[in-house]
């Protein structure tokens, strides 16, 4: 009898301690920032660019993804701790830094993560006239040397939520590379159509594809009423 006592007590003390192992406090510390190029951020399509951070002495564990909203911000919840962010090939409309970028999370933590964009797309102004919505902008290209790509396409899409791109546009027009005559003046027009159930606004964005690359660059999401 004394020892299934003594026994017992060994073996509730394993597991109170291997609760206390498991029962970690959640992170509370939140990092914040944006994509950007020259501290401009670099809007994008919801959920389809990603970042990896890395926490050094925990290579056995699977990174953490960290997502970039479509206005080119990002936010995660981390402990903190000294993180390598690291880009993987191919992905965003832009050339991310080829090392892993060193971030210290202390408490709160603001970093913006800076990269080179193919292109960038400038002064884009958005207006409606009865049921048809006009876009011109102004397209930079910024990278001009050996590393330059064409670009394949720039479409206005027109979306009824705030989240307007390639899935969700209930209507575009489409400007292929060869058909812009200027990157100074780029202007499109796309018909709105009948909206179900009805509403009197919309959002629209204008995106430039890449050619050779999956993720597209846009302007910011406008609400235009009709």
């Amino acid at each position: 009898m004394k020892k299934i006592i003594i026994y017992s007590v060994v073996l509730f003390t394993l597991l109170l301690h291997a609760c206390e192992k498991d029962n970690y406090d959640a992170p509370q510390s939140e990092l914040t920032g944006i994509i950007s190029y020259q501290g401009e951020a670099i809007p994008v399509s919801y959920n389809d660019v990603i970042f990896e951070l890395f926490e050094p002495g925990w290579q056995l564990r699977d990174p953490i993804t960290v997502t970039v909203d479509q206005d080119g911000s990002y936010a995660a919840l981390l402990f903190d701790a000294d993180y390598k962010a690291l880009f993987q090939a191919n992905q965003g409309p832009f050339l991310a830094p080829s090392d892993s970028i060193n971030i210290t999370v202390r408490g709160n933590t603001t970093f913006d993560i800076e990269v080179l964009p193919y292109y960038m797309l400038r002064n884009p102004n958005l207006s409606v006239n009865g049921r048809e919505l006009n876009a011109t902008l102004n397209v930079e290209q910024v990278i001009t040397d050996d590393r330059a790509r064409d670009i394949e396409h720039i479409t206005l899409y027109v979306g009824k939520t705030l989240f307007t791109d390639t899935r969700t546009a209930v209507a575009h027009e489409e400007l292929s590379g060869s058909e812009i005559e200027s990157l100074d003046n780029v202007s499109l027009q796309v018909t709105v159509p009948s909206l179900t159930p009805e509403q009197n606004y919309i959002f629209a964005r204008v995106g430039l594809k890449i050619a050779g690359v999956e993720d597209m660059i846009f302007t910011p999401v406008q609400r235009l009423e009709l």
